[in-house]
């Protein structure tokens, strides 16, 4: 009884959510947006892999330098990124959509070329690395994380272009251009590995 009584309580709640989505007559968020966001988020996850899987626990721990982050601790650093970026879309894609504030936005360019830029980005202190997860379980850890974004982004009906972060910026985001954050910023780690990897002191 009790369990009846709960998806009783729980039944309205959905309806409600999921007829929100189907009021609006014209998706922004298209299949060919949805592949696109797919297909990008295996292409980094895959590239990642490849560059660290058969990594030696000494080639994990380098550091160009005693301030410089290994090859470890930027690979936890993208997985912190991905369990921010995935509140942010549970956040963002809950919200009541805005698609409005389309028209005042900046376009996917600006934050496909701000993520990717060779200008130094100072990590806040939320999503710095602790240095505490060890070797390639900092890709078990991110591996996980990126998996379950993937199956979300697969499988879910929200419009991806009409929703909006919830943060007060004169320029907020839909959450299409959160993802392109989110695959983008594997891609500007990619470089910082490749360039760790090539230090004449690289243990080999």
């Amino acid at each position: 009884m009790k369990k009846l009584l709960l998806a009783l309580l729980v039944l309205p709640s959905l309806f409600v959510y999921g007829q929100s989505e189907s009021d609006h007559t014209t998706k922004l968020w298209t299949e060919a947006d949805r592949k696109y966001t797919v297909d990008n988020m295996v292409r980094t996850k895959n590239e990642l892999v490849r560059e660290t899987e058969h990594l030696t626990p000494e080639q994990w721990a380098f550091k160009e330098s005693p301030d410089r982050w290994s090859i470890g601790e930027v690979v936890e650093h993208l997985a912190l990124w991905e369990i921010i970026w995935a509140r942010e879309v549970s956040m963002g894609s809950r919200n009541t959509p805005q698609p409005e504030l389309n028209k005042t936005s900046r376009p996917d360019s600006y934050y496909t070329t701000f993520i990717v830029e060779d200008a130094p980005h100072v990590s806040p202190d939320f999503s710095r690395p602790t240095g505490f997860i060890k070797g390639k379980d900092n890709l078990t850890y991110f591996v996980k994380l990126r998996d379950q974004t993937i199956q979300f982004i697969e499988t879910t009906q929200a419009d991806m272009r009409a929703h909006f972060e919830l943060t007060a910026t004169p320029n907020p985001r839909n959450m299409h251009q959160v993802y392109l954050f989110q695959w983008g910023h594997v891609d500007r780690h990619l470089k910082q590995i490749r360039k760790i990897k090539a230090h004449p002191n690289y243990p080999k």
